[in-house]
This record gives structure tokens, C-alpha cells and sequence, in this order.
């Protein structure tokens, strides 16, 4: 699942590096993934929508047994 995981955020990494972002994956368990938003990202005060509308809607999209991505 992990490995799943991983390649997504490879596809998203780009658009947030555009950004001066990135995003690192922490953890995945019971379906909750966990990531650590990075750089411009981590004090962005859109990062919580660009968790939520963009990072988790392309998991769950492509790997639709994930139920929540979280920051940590």
C-alpha cells in the first residue's frame, strides 16, 4: 500500500514544488496516510485545502481504499 501511496505523491510533487513546496510521506496505516507538507507548503494558509482538495482527492482517486489523508 505504501508503495501505492508513494507513486501518487510522486505525481503530485511536482505541482507543489512549482509552488516551493513538497510534500514527504510519513505513514500509512489502517487506510490513514500521513504526510508532512514541506517548505512554502507547511505555512501556507491554503495548505489545509491543498491537503484536502488536492493531495487526498488524487490518493483516494487513484487508490480508493485510502479513507483519509492527514498532516502531521
Amino acid at each position: 500500500m505504501r508503495e501505492k501511496v508513494e507513486r501518487v505523491i510522486e505525481k503530485i510533487r511536482p505541482l507543489l514544488q512549482r509552488d516551493g513546496g513538497d510534500i514527504q510521506l510519513v505513514d500509512v496505516t489502517d487506510g490513514i496516510v500521513k504526510v508532512r507538507l514541506q517548505g512554502a507548503c507547511g505555512s501556507c494558509p491554503m495548505s489545509a485545502m491543498t491537503l484536502k482538495m488536492g493531495v487526498e482527492k488524487q490518493i483516494k482517486q487513484e487508490i480508493p481504499e485510502i479513507k483519509e489523508v492527514v498532516s502531521v
